[in-house]
């Protein structure tokens, strides 16, 4: 029967949400769990899950239209009405001989005569997936959301028993095989090797015995030995003849990350690079690159198979790769760039080494590209709205003033410097200045519990929380986010490193839960991050304060030697920029909190943290 869509709860107290785009359109197919439609809220955009299989038949609530919780948004028809509309039609061949050649699952139906038919199979693909057993992605895992396939280990027209291994799937966490959930014939492989596919996607249709012959001519006129070899052949150097011209548009649509790859290690090898890539043009030497790959890997720590074929193919030493994963794990676009920038390098002349200062001097020099978006206008984004209006209201409903201070961080600076790649290894993470100063700012907040206090003018009432809810502002393609450390106060430096890490990572991904980015009672804002000096930020409704952290930078600062009096030294300076609500705050208030967190950060007794 057809199956209801309907607006999720997407917070407390979320009652609305606008569906700003239909990933999918009336006449699509569409997978449980495969991302349908995307919904703005005042707190969150997120991309809505279908709640099951089958043909979106019917749109409810058009784009830009709000829609309450609860409310119906479109309308799928599910498998079995799928699976009864096909009945007909295969019950019937010999009356519709003319358009049967269309559909596969009608050519496929007609026994081992329509042999040559198989052809034009692939032109309605999903026509299998009614006639045998779909093989879905299983969930490997609560925080694993996709899998990449790394080998088949039957191919179309091959024989397979329950619970026979079927394929190998690669994730962040784990590698493991995938049986068969009933025995029959391979019909189709939807998820090719080294695509990705999402947690309860198709991966391949298993139908019954018989109808092994009419597949069979598809996969390959080769005896049954040959079998594994020949798609292995097939699918080997496709990748590996176009092993060049590939990194370019894997590389160019993802983000460019501003890491500080090992460019001149890669120059070195071009040749090697070119001799990888040859050899594994026929079928028994293919696996040959292979064999250095797991020696690199494990000396740039783990990746996955995937991850190690890629570097093989290309001749890119995973050692010489900086991963931008998490915890510096190398990941696929990673390697795509690495081999990318390895190209780069063959092609120039051979006194590249010695031209890539200049040329690296010169690109600053060059006239940056004016904005497509020049000269145009656009619909106001529903998020950059909400911000709009609630720093407008935040401003004119307080009374808010601006404390700056200036703190020597250079103790930190050196505690950061020595500890922070046993930091990284022991968390996962990367030590950056943001967890110093909100490790501070939430012990201040401690004893001085005004600054974390809520004030209710007409109500005649201050609340004062009974824990620091911090807010970490993120900078992202739609907007700043705030998402909340929720009991910061119960963390120490690793756990606020860790989680600042996670949530900005989900923010910026838009996988973060409307939850998450609610109930905060005191905002940490590092305006420095873009090398400010100092801000003057406005404090979002219903907090009284909001810290702002500058740009660290070095400087020559007159200090108090005890040997040698007053010196002029090079220091590690930060302006930090308390905005707090003067009707519940003064400025005693606010100097008070301000002096506790430079007395703490200037101290810099954070050896115990760091494990020093």
């Amino acid at each position: 029967m057809p199956v209801s869509v309907t607006m999720p709860r997407l917070g407390e107290s979320v009652t609305e949400g606008t569906v700003t785009r239909w990933l999918k359109q009336e006449g699509d197919t569409v997978e449980v769990d495969e991302p349908l439609l995307e919904v703005s809220t005042d707190k969150v955009d997120t991309e809505i899950p279908s709640p099951a299989a089958g043909v979106l038949t019917r749109i409810v609530v058009g784009e830009d239209e709000t829609a309450e919780v609860g409310s119906e948004l479109a309308v799928i028809a599910g498998e079995g009405e799928q699976a009864g509309a096909a009945a007909p039609q295969q019950q019937a061949p010999a009356e519709q001989a003319a358009p049967a050649p269309q559909p596969t699952a009608a050519a496929e139906g007609t026994a081992p005569e329509p042999a040559p038919q198989a052809a034009p199979a692939p032109a309605a693909a999903p026509a299998p997936s009614g006639e045998g057993t779909p093989v879905t992605m299983p969930a490997l895992g609560e925080s694993v959301t996709e899998g990449t396939v790394t080998r088949w280990l039957k191919q179309v027209g091959e024989t397979v028993e329950a619970d026979e291994p079927l394929l190998e799937v690669s994730t962040d966490k784990v590698d493991t095989e995938i049986p068969s959930p009933v025995g029959g014939t391979v019909l189709e492989i939807k998820v090719a090797e080294d695509e990705t596919a999402a947690v309860g996607a198709e991966l391949a249709v298993i139908g019954a015995a018989g109808a092994a012959p009419a597949a069979q001519p598809e996969a390959k006129p080769a005896p049954q030995a040959e079998a594994k070899t020949a798609p292995q052949a097939e699918a080997k150097p496709a990748p590996q003849a176009e092993a060049k011209p590939a990194p370019a548009p894997a590389a160019t649509p993802g983000v460019s990350y501003n890491e500080p790859a090992a460019e001149a290690e890669v120059a070195k090898q071009p040749v090697q690079a070119e001799q990888r890539a040859v050899p594994p043009a026929p079928a028994p030497t293919a696996q040959a690159p292979a064999a250095p790959a797991p020696g690199a890997g494990a000396e740039a720590g783990y990746v996955t198979p995937l991850v190690r074929k890629l570097a093989a193919e290309h001749g890119v030493e995973l050692a010489s790769v900086n991963g931008t994963g998490v915890g510096g794990r190398v990941r696929k676009q990673d390697v795509l760039e690495a081999a990318e920038r390895a190209k780069a390098a063959q092609a120039a002349p051979a006194a590249a080494p010695a031209a890539a200062a200049p040329a690296a001097a010169a690109k600053p020099a060059a006239k940056p590209q004016p904005s497509a978006k020049r000269g145009t206008t656009e619909k106001l984004p529903r998020i950059r709205k909400a911000i709009a209006k609630r720093m407008h209201e935040s401003l004119h409903e307080m009374a808010q003033l601006t404390t700056v201070i200036e703190v020597d961080v250079t103790k930190v600076a050196r505690l950061r410097a020595q500890a922070k790649d046993s930091f990284q290894q022991r968390h996962g993470v990367k030590l950056s200045f943001l967890p110093f100063f909100a490790l501070a700012a939430v012990e201040a907040l401690q004893t001085y519990p005004i600054v974390n206090a809520q004030l209710d003018l007409e109500g005649g009432t201050i609340t004062y929380p009974g824990a620091e809810h911090l807010g970490i502002a993120v900078d992202t393609e739609r907007g700043l986010v705030v998402p909340v450390i929720h009991n910061a106060g119960d963390l120490n430096l690793g756990g606020i490193a860790k989680r600042v890490a996670d949530l900005a990572e989900r923010t910026r991904t838009n996988k973060i839960s409307p939850d998450e980015i609610a109930g905060a009672t005191f905002t940490l804002t590092n305006t420095g991050s873009r090398g400010a000096l100092f801000d003057t930020p406005i404090v979002p409704t219903p907090q009284s304060a909001m810290l702002g952290t500058g740009a660290v930078v070095k400087r020559p600062v007159v200090v108090n030697d005890p040997n040698l009096g007053e010196v002029v030294a090079v220091r590690s300076m930060v302006y930090l920029a308390l905005s707090y609500d003067h009707r519940l705050i003064d400025g005693a208030d606010a100097a008070r909190f301000l002096a506790a967190v430079k007395e703490r950060l200037e101290a810099g007794n954070f050896e115990a943290e760091l494990g020093l």
